[in-house]
């Protein structure tokens, strides 16, 4: 992903979570009033209901009220006109036969009522009839009044959430800018001298002894490697991703080797390598993928003592071209593992930026690598990338296979 689709999504990002938290705040602040009120309306009524069983009589109840008296088995309900379906007649027999309160809630009528019956003086049973539908048009309202906010607040949301990730994720931008804009300089200027270089090294190259000129090869292919490192860096500035081609992973194995090959003999370190001896073809950007493997190599030679061995195995796995490196050197506990990855870790002997570079351009091609070592016993380095094809050629590591072709450096 580019870096200015990574600002866009860290920018939709802070967007949608302020939004969110925006949204939350208004819902819940909504909810409390509306359970404030809610319970407020409902003390009220349960109040009225006490004060009408106590006090109020037939045709004489307050608005939105009724009450009805039951004594010696006739029933009192005024001469007024009251809702269908009261008085609730079970209720009063119940409180009169028990001498208890009874409470309930009736929805009838299109609305909702409470109705409350208990025993009152003298041997009477007093029924009280609440109508609620002015409480519940409030609630209503302020849920109407609730979801109009909410909407207006998630605009208001909107809004804020992106000035904020304007102002939180424009410095990054900037920063990536800046950072694209160096890299592009940085390369250009860079091209033009070591294309000197390497072309210098060609012309002296048929001037040297045959001696020397090894030497001068390698140094030629350094040269040519740290072309296609600028390369690299000027295209992805410019393009923001690099394009994956076919790459034989065991072609890049044997490159690494024979570049290590002159560091290894001073050092009489024993330096193997072992492939298929046929190509392990993945799909990706092979200067990325030889960086990659020669800072594994390097790894290695940097970490594994004098008189020393170092194996380099290839080999087809499960659809994966797996590549590993193994040393004899000081190795490491296993709980640093994971950190081993991580840029310029600390501590002695430390592996620097190398190893952090690694597991990008390792994971940058859907592949993974890991790492298994023993204090003062040695390291083992496996990285494995997708096949471009099918995992039916090659045959695993150690397998003894006649078509594995070995060769051993010293």
């Amino acid at each position: 992903m580019t870096a200015e689709a990574e600002v866009r999504r860290a920018r939709l990002r802070v967007s949608v979570l302020v939004g969110v938290a925006i949204t939350l705040v208004i819902a819940f602040v909504g909810g409390i009033a509306y359970l404030v009120m809610a319970q407020a309306q409902q003390t009220q009524v349960a109040r009225e209901l006490r004060y009408n069983t106590t006090y109020g009589v037939p045709d004489v109840a307050p608005r939105c009220a009724w009450v009805f008296v039951l004594e010696d088995g006739v029933l009192d309900q005024g001469v007024l006109a009251v809702p269908a379906g009261f008085p609730v007649r079970s209720d009063l027999d119940e409180s009169a036969a028990s001498g208890r309160s009874v409470s309930r809630s009736v929805s009838a009528n299109g609305t909702e009522y409470e109705v409350l019956t208990t025993p009152g003086a003298d041997g009477t049973t007093v029924q009280a009839v609440f109508d609620l539908r002015y409480q519940l048009a409030d609630r209503s309202h302020l849920l109407l009044a609730l979801g109009i906010a909410q909407l207006a607040g998630l605009l208001v949301a909107a809004l804020i959430g992106l000035g904020v990730s304007r102002r939180a994720i424009g410095p990054l931008a900037e920063a990536l800018a800046r950072q694209r804009r160096f890299v592009t300089d940085a390369s250009h200027e860079l091209r033009t001298p070591i294309a000197r270089a390497h072309l210098r090294a060609q012309l002296l190259a048929a001037t040297v002894p045959d001696a020397q000129r090894d030497n001068l090869d390698a140094l030629t292919r350094s040269i040519r490697g740290l072309a296609d490192v600028v390369d690299d860096l000027l295209q992805s500035s410019q393009l923001g991703v690099l394009e994956g081609r076919p790459v034989d992973l065991a072609d890049v194995a044997e490159a690494a080797v024979v570049g290590e090959t002159e560091r290894a003999a001073q050092r009489q370190i024993t330096l193997s390598l072992e492939h298929p001896g046929h190509p392990l073809v993945v799909n990706g950007v092979e200067t990325a993928l030889r960086r990659a493997v020669d800072e594994l190599l390097a790894n290695a030679v940097r970490h594994t003592p004098e008189g020393g061995r170092i194996s380099v195995g290839v080999a087809a796995a499960d659809g994966f071209a797996e590549l590993v490196v193994a040393d004899t050197g000081r190795g490491f506990e296993a709980g640093e593992a994971a950190r081993l990855f991580e840029r310029f870790r600390g501590g002695e002997g430390g592996f620097g930026l190398g190893l952090a570079l690694v597991r990008e351009v390792v994971t940058g091609h859907g592949g993974t690598v890991e790492a298994v070592g023993r204090p003062g016993v040695g390291a083992r380095f496996t990285l494995r990338v997708p096949l471009a094809g099918r995992a039916d050629a090659g045959v695993p590591l150690g397998s003894g296979s006649p078509a594995a072709h070995r060769t051993e450096l010293v």
